[in-house]
């Protein structure tokens, strides 16, 4: 990190004080002390120093328990910031977040199809670069980039094996010396369950399972109060479980699966086909030239009451509950999340999912298994993409 905007560089014991801020709030310097495993003195010393470079401010006092109250440290707003980039298949949202998580920049919205798309790369860097730069804000306040993005993404390797292929180079090495800033790359499902356990529903639990119900339908799993991603970075494939003994063919090759019976690209598909039969809808003023996506469009008009986009919607909660119920019989959890782009429907899916549950899953088990909709909804993805550059903020990692 440049210093040429503090008095001088930020070093390691600094980086996890900003970290624990970042994550727990406002913290006391006994806590921070406990936290870190560092004496009060030497954290003390760290934090007026911060104090002084702007980087943390007091507080005030906590609540008194008795005795002396401590004096309270958490972060400023405006003086460091993260670039979050939230991607699926089909849209790729930006947006510049300072240290409080609020977004200080707008979010920049675009269509771009990942699907074989060479000229995906190369776009995703310009309007990246472009966005830093009209921003206006100084580029060595910016910690770093953060993107979630769909497909097999190895964490360990930076690679993302089905979408932005780099060549020999890492796609997040390949990132960082195209933008400037250090790049830190996760998949899309990870990625929303990351946020929710930082900052939504999540926090405070250890077996949870969050839903990204999107273009396909992701999952993050949170096994012991962490992030579970397998041994090769994969695990949370919910997708491509096989829940129809035949069915249209998946991408992954295969037929049958969850993705291809249940994810709000069934869902446009569906609604496109009704519409272009005239099918007696508020859908049918719908055009491709819009700017609106059909999905998104399905799920604004079951929310107005539109009774197809119910029916659709309906369709897909019964088999994504169909999906859960194998998932509670493997994973026992204690709470299930619906995240992601198509918690816009959580209303709807709701309880064709529970009708599903309480037809194909064990009612014991099912009884012990909360679900509920994020309420971090659609701007999870962005959330856990700044919180990925947060994660590593204090360590030095060789990619």
């Amino acid at each position: 990190m440049s210093s040429t905007f503090i008095q001088r560089p930020v070093n390691t014991l600094q980086k996890r004080i900003l970290k624990q801020l970042y994550f727990e709030k406002a913290q006391s310097c006994a806590t921070l002390s406990e936290y870190l495993d560092k004496s009060i003195p030497v954290v003390t010393k760290a934090l007026m120093e911060m104090v002084e470079d702007g980087l943390v401010v007091e507080q005030g006092f906590a609540a008194s328990q008795g005795g002396r109250r401590p004096q309270m440290y958490s972060l400023p707003s405006r003086k460091l910031y993260t670039v979050a980039v939230a991607m699926d298949q089909l849209t790729t949202r930006i947006a510049i977040m300072d240290l409080l998580n609020e977004i200080v920049t707008g979010t920049k919205h675009m269509v771009m199809d990942l699907e074989n798309n060479e000229e995906a790369l190369p776009t995703l860097i310009k309007e990246i670069n472009a966005f830093i730069i009209a921003s206006g804000l100084p580029k060595e306040q910016m910690i770093g980039v953060g993107i979630g993005m769909p497909g097999f993404v190895n964490t360990r390797e930076g690679r993302n094996l089905s979408y932005l292929h780099s060549g020999e180079v890492s796609l997040e090495k390949y990132l960082e010396r195209a933008i400037g800033l250090p790049v830190h790359i996760d998949n899309d499902s990870s990625v929303i369950a990351l946020a929710e356990l930082k900052f939504g529903l999540a926090k405070k639990h250890e077996q949870v399972m969050v839903i990204n119900v999107s273009w396909g339908i992701g999952l993050g799993m949170i096994v012991n109060g962490q992030l579970f991603r397998g041994h090769s970075g994969y695990a949370g494939e919910l997708s491509h479980i096989p829940i129809a003994d035949d069915g249209t063919l998946c991408v992954c090759g295969k037929r049958g699966c969850l993705e291809t019976e249940a994810s709000l690209l069934v869902v446009a598909q569906k609604a496109t086909a009704a519409m272009e039969k005239g099918h007696i809808s508020s859908l049918l003023g719908w055009r491709k030239d819009s700017g609106k996506l059909m999905g998104d469009a399905v799920i604004e008009a079951a929310n107005k009451g539109d009774q197809f986009a119910i029916e659709i919607l309906s369709e897909i909660g019964y088999k994504i509950g169909k999906g859960l119920a194998i998932l509670i019989h493997i994973m026992n959890p204690e709470l299930i999340i619906l995240s992601g782009r198509g918690t816009g429907a959580g209303k709807v899916l709701m309880a064709p999912i529970q009708q599903a549950l309480n037809k194909y899953c064990i009612p014991s088990l099912a009884a012990y298994t909360d679900i509920q909709i994020s309420q971090l909804a659609y701007d999870a993805e962005l959330l856990g993409a700044a919180a990925l550059v947060m994660e590593t903020f204090d360590e030095d990692v060789a990619k």
